[in-house]
């Protein structure tokens, strides 16, 4: 188990920053991948962005990709979310995930993007953008 705190949100203005922080506990976080979905109210929670457990390789959904950076400090046992230039389609609450990594890199994300395959959760942290 590699219980998960995220910190980090909160409101911020359109063209704003927020940076969320994933806090990890356990002495295997390293062997995880780890990430970030989100929920809008009246949503399905959908995948935002995924790093594998060295931090080498990224993949994010197509509405974030130049915005957002996903990046993680393995020392620290956190996985970071910096967001840029923060739409109100952004606001949502924010949920960091975490699994296993395996299976070569481009197969994992295929299975990490699917919420129903995630069983490690963060307790979620709001982002409000206003316009």
């Amino acid at each position: 188990q590699v219980p998960l705190v995220e910190s980090g949100g909160g409101l911020v203005q359109a063209g704003g920053s927020l940076k969320l922080s994933c806090a990890a506990s356990g002495s295997t976080f390293n062997r995880y991948a780890g990430g970030w979905f989100r929920q809008a109210p009246g949503k399905e929670r959908e995948f935002v962005a995924v790093v594998d457990s060295s931090g080498d390789s990224t993949y994010y959904r197509d509405s974030v990709k130049g915005r957002f950076t996903i990046s993680r400090d393995n020392a620290k046992k956190t996985v970071y979310l910096e967001m840029n230039s923060l739409t109100p389609e952004d606001t949502a609450v924010y949920y960091c995930a975490a699994y296993m990594y395996g299976n070569g890199w481009s197969k994992f994300v295929r299975v990490f993007m699917d919420p129903r395959t995630i069983r490690l959760w963060g307790q979620g942290t709001q982002v409000t953008v206003s316009s």
